[in-house]
């Protein structure tokens, strides 16, 4: 972790507080009852309580203008490479876990098996670097299938084809290509034009509760194009980013 020192404020924030205030407000909101006046006694705080920040101070913070942890006894100016010498807390600890497989099955209706995941041009689910030029390279969701279950299905490359397991369905064009195994199909889930994550199970992982989203059993067929719900979600998306023009004048009263 590194901390940076303060950025020196050139103007009022447009809500009259500063980010801390602003988190304050909030956590007073909910009955945390802090008092804090200036954001040294944060920094106070943080380093009387976080054994690896004990050696931190608003004024070393402001004077140096920024410090990798640790900061403490052993490092009292930082530590500008981390683990030189060996990990600050120890080695890392493996627990040994049984395997508990999925409850998910394939069947004659939903022979295939999807799994999901990103792309390295779009950041997590894509909700900021959609907004950019990184589009050019991931214009929208693709559903990858093996030349053998495309053709068994009568799909081309480029096709429209229905997705649909035992929670939902979505449509999408199709990639045909050897990437992925025979009986397995792969897509992303960048594009809430898409919404992938309407076909996959409700199953998580019994230690950390992570959704199960690498196993759904799923049918893939030709379709027309998208869906009505998805027709509906693009009008939806496009009504709320339109800019309204200027306001009508209220209508005024004849006068006789």
């Amino acid at each position: 972790m590194l901390f940076r020192s303060p950025v020196r404020k050139v103007m009022e924030p447009a809500s009259g507080y500063e980010d801390w205030q602003v988190t304050q407000l909030l956590a007073n909101a909910l009955g945390a009852g802090w008092s804090y006046d200036h954001p040294r006694q944060i920094v106070d705080e943080i380093a009387r309580l976080t054994p690896s920040f004990a050696g931190l101070s608003w004024d070393g913070l402001c004077a140096s203008g920024s410090v990798q942890w640790p900061v403490n006894d052993a490092f009292p100016e930082g530590s500008p490479v981390m683990h030189t010498d060996g990990f600050v807390r120890g080695k890392g600890l493996f627990v040994v876990t049984d395997y508990v497989p999925t409850d998910e099955r394939t069947g004659p209706r939903f022979p295939l098996l999807l799994t999901t995941g990103r792309i390295l041009s779009q950041y997590n689910v894509g909700a900021q670097t959609r907004r950019t030029a990184n589009t050019v390279w991931h214009e929208e969701d693709r559903l990858e299938v093996h030349p053998v279950d495309a053709e068994n299905r009568g799909l081309k490359d480029g096709d429209w084809a229905k997705l649909a397991s035992r929670t939902g369905e979505t449509t999408l064009r199709v990639t045909v290509t050897d990437r992925v195994a025979p009986g397995v199909v792969y897509t992303t889930f960048h594009h809430p034009a898409t919404q992938a994550n309407v076909v996959t199970t409700d199953f998580s992982d019994w230690a950390t509760n992570c959704p199960e989203y690498k196993v759904t059993a799923v049918q893939v067929a030709p379709s027309n194009g998208p869906s009505d719900w998805q027709e509906d979600y693009a009008q939806l998306t496009e009504r709320s980013r339109r800019i309204a023009g200027e306001t009508e004048p209220a209508d005024r009263k004849s006068v006789v």
